[in-house]
């Protein structure tokens, strides 16, 4: 027994160390999940507790994008028979000062008895002594305290050769014959929706759950729900099945996706400030000119003709959108200019250099829909006068005029054409036999002759006030 370490009485096997503990970062997780909850980034998250932007996505990749149970917003607080993590902090601190075992439990309150089994039991022992520190002390109280339970379909061969083959099963020919389908290579991330995907029967978790209830009447050890399914494909750490079916699913997300972060998807533009809902009353009675409405005709090939309706006179403009060079000829590079011809940048140029043409009368605001292509609005704001304006979301009647009036150039533009072969030119006599055309709803009178008596109406009001 003379040679015989110190740490021996610690009462525990021994167990190789898997690294730093990770109960000092706990309440930085805590945060961490809190933001994701709210809609941030994970790189966003990360910053927002103080930790790198890798160590936040490896985070989140982790857990399969959803907090774990124990981080989770509904987890239940900590039980007070247990000592928490600030009072091992205390222990290790009052230790350090030389204070003792009875000494300590005083100053916190606890059982004498109770210090002297968290010293013996939680000690760090790599060095061959009983040593204190805080974080290694939670650590091992942890992994004392779980009883993990294995999932369903680990403990059950049967119930996850059923799940397997429905959801990631072979297609077969009506012949009986399997069909491959295209090789498509796992990324470990979301294929996209142009992309080619691997073909498999893909039944979602739902119907393989409810189907269960079918096939197996009888048969109790043959259920799970589709939230379980869903969270064998998630989180990897329950060791039932590889992330690399989830690009069976439908939607071929290799990580969930927070309800927040998908709500404000693509929708940073648009502020409340600039919504339909903050638009002047006097553009929706169609009384004061200068109103437009706005949108984008797409073609064949991703190209584009712009289009501006003026709300009272109906008069139309068109925006050319040729083509950027190397369209086609190479690989877009990640971040970089729409070659396509209908970025942003190339929106808002056509638009500045087509509405300045007007006079300042004929420029109060624009009304759009929450497009990518009107990212860059403040800068067109400051450029034209104009005050820009956003639909809500799956509204297109909010902008009616345009609407009616892209249905009316769908004579001249069919779907399914390469709208970038029509010039300049081309627009410009297209859009001069709308505004020629007589209309209804102008008494019969052309979009032309409208704009015409309304700048002449301008004009007088001019003279007079001068």
């Amino acid at each position: 027994m003379a040679g015989r370490r110190r740490s021996d009485w610690a009462l525990r096997a021994k167990s190789p160390s898997p690294g730093r503990p990770g109960v000092a970062r706990r309440e930085d997780r805590r945060r961490f999940w809190t933001l994701i909850g709210v809609g941030q980034s994970s790189w966003d998250a990360a910053i927002g507790v103080g930790v790198s932007e890798a160590v936040g996505s490896r985070w989140f990749r982790e857990a399969g994008g959803m907090p774990p149970s124990t981080l989770g917003r509904s987890s239940k607080p900590p039980s007070g028979r247990h000592l928490l993590f600030a009072e091992r902090e205390e222990i290790a601190l009052l230790r350090a000062q030389g204070c003792g075992v009875r000494e300590v439990a005083r100053r916190l309150g606890r059982a004498a008895s109770t210090v002297s089994r968290e010293l013996r039991r939680n000690a760090a022992t790599r060095s061959g002594n009983l040593e204190y520190r805080a974080t290694t002390a939670q650590w091992h109280a942890e992994r004392a305290a779980r009883r993990p339970k294995p999932a369903k379909l680990v403990t059950r061969p049967a119930l996850r050769a059923y799940v397997q083959d429905r959801l990631a099963g072979t297609v077969v020919a009506p012949g009986g014959a399997a069909v491959a389908g295209p090789a498509v290579p796992w990324k470990g991330r979301r294929h996209g929706p142009r992309q080619p995907r691997r073909w498999a029967k893909a039944w979602s978790p739902q119907q393989i759950s409810r189907r269960l209830q079918l096939d197996f009447p009888g048969d109790g050890t043959m259920r799970i729900s589709h939230e379980a399914i869903y969270q064998s494909l998630y989180v990897q750490g329950r060791g039932a099945l590889r992330r690399e079916l989830t690009a069976c699913l439908r939607t071929g997300r290799a990580l969930r996706v927070p309800r927040a972060r998908s709500c404000g998807r693509g929708k940073s533009h648009v502020v409340p400030a600039v919504k339909i809902s903050e638009r002047p009353a006097e553009a929706n009675d169609r009384v004061v000119p200068g109103h437009w409405e706005g949108d984008l005709i797409l073609g064949l090939g991703s190209s584009a003709v712009g289009t501006l309706v003026e709300r009272t006179t109906r008069f139309t403009m068109l925006l050319h959108l040729p083509r950027m060079p190397g369209h086609g000829d190479r690989v877009r590079a990640k971040s970089g200019p729409a070659l396509a011809g209908h970025g942003a940048e190339a929106v808002r140029e056509a638009i500045t250099r087509t509405i300045t043409a007007l006079p300042e009368a004929l420029r109060r605001s624009l009304t759009w829909d929450q497009g990518a292509e009107m990212t860059e609005h403040p800068r067109l704001r400051i450029d034209t006068g104009l005050q820009v304006y956003f639909c809500d979301p799956h509204s297109p009647w909010q902008r009616g005029t345009n609407e009616n009036t892209n249905g009316l150039l769908r004579q001249y533009f069919p779907k399914g054409t390469d709208l970038a072969a029509h010039s300049a030119e081309d627009l410009a006599a297209v859009a001069a036999a709308l505004n020629t055309r007589p209309r209804k709803a102008l008494g019969w009178r052309t979009p032309a002759e409208a704009l015409d008596a309304v700048l002449q109406s301008a004009q007088t009001g001019v003279a007079t006030t001068s």
